[in-house]
């Protein structure tokens, strides 16, 4: 568990996101834009150890943020190419804003407890927003600590977690959810074929495991008695996502946040899309298959 003061590790000046729980740090006074590879690769373990990372004030263009995410591993794809900037497919504008009567930007995605690709063999690593536009209300962002939550179950609750898989479908995902819903394709369709994943993943960096629970694109739980029953999935993500395990993000402009998704859930809020705009940019790093 870290201090709660500020504290100075190597380059890096250090602050917890969410005081007391060991869950996610802030970066203090560095500029990603013009830090060199050594600083950036310290700022990327850091994530790495502390599960989220913030980094206020920042002025990034296109190319700076691929050059920072380009450090955290290999950028991914996204599967809807509707919204990516030109010239740069692996980011992805979330707005409201229309220009020339056509969205720039994808609106109210991500509102939801989920986890990021939850439905490809590999789901992303990590995810990173960066703000260029901000409501002055609303829109905030949370993030819940996965491992704490396993953490503090009792251990005869984890083992019987343990043996339990998650069937996830992009196609059930797309034509059901609130905002945004749509018919895929015949072609993605069979890019993105259904997938199980573990309902307890272990982190690959270091084995420390968390609860998985992604909402949405589950459609079955195998290893209990009745597959269809989903009951369980939302009695977890209502416990993971208590207070005691959710750090709460207010955005401002030049706002860099980044989670893993690897043992986190996230979701976004609303906000008065009549009165404010909101524009982010969103970037995703490669993963690998859950275990």
């Amino acid at each position: 568990m870290m201090a709660d003061s500020m504290v100075t590790q190597d380059a890096l000046r250090i602050a917890p996101l969410k005081p007391g729980s060991g869950f996610g740090a802030e970066v203090i006074g560095l500029d990603l834009a013009t830090a060199d590879d050594a600083t950036l690769d310290e700022v990327v373990d850091a994530f790495n150890r502390h599960g989220a990372l913030l980094l206020r004030g920042q002025r990034l263009d296109p190319a700076a943020l691929m050059r920072f995410i380009s450090h955290v591993g290999t950028p991914e794809g996204h599967t809807i190419q509707d919204f990516t900037l030109p010239g740069f497919p692996e980011i992805y504008v979330l707005s409201n804003r229309v220009e020339n009567g056509r969205p720039i930007g994808a609106h109210n995605d991500g509102v939801g407890w989920h986890t990021d690709y939850s439905y490809k063999e590999e789901p992303v690593m990590s995810t990173m927003l960066y703000a260029v536009e901000v409501p002055a209300e609303g829109s905030d962002t949370l993030i819940a600590d996965g491992v704490a939550a396993y953490e503090a179950l009792p251990a005869e609750r984890r083992e019987a977690l343990e043996k339990l898989r998650l069937h996830h479908s992009y196609r059930h995902f797309m034509e059901t959810r609130e905002h945004q819903r749509r018919e895929l394709t015949p072609e993605q369709i069979r890019d993105n074929p259904d997938v199980v994943h573990p309902l307890i993943r272990v982190h690959p960096k270091d084995g420390r495991r968390a609860l998985w629970p992604s909402t949405g694109t589950v459609t079955e739980i195998s290893g209990q008695d009745d597959p269809k029953d989903l009951s369980i999935l939302d009695e977890l993500v209502a416990f993971m996502t208590g207070e005691e395990f959710v750090y709460r993000h207010k955005w401002q402009v030049g706002d860099l946040l980044m989670w893993d998704n690897r043992c986190t859930l996230h979701t976004g809020t609303l906000f008065d899309d009549r009165k404010y705009i909101r524009t982010m940019h969103r970037l995703w790093v490669k993963g690998d298959r859950p275990y």
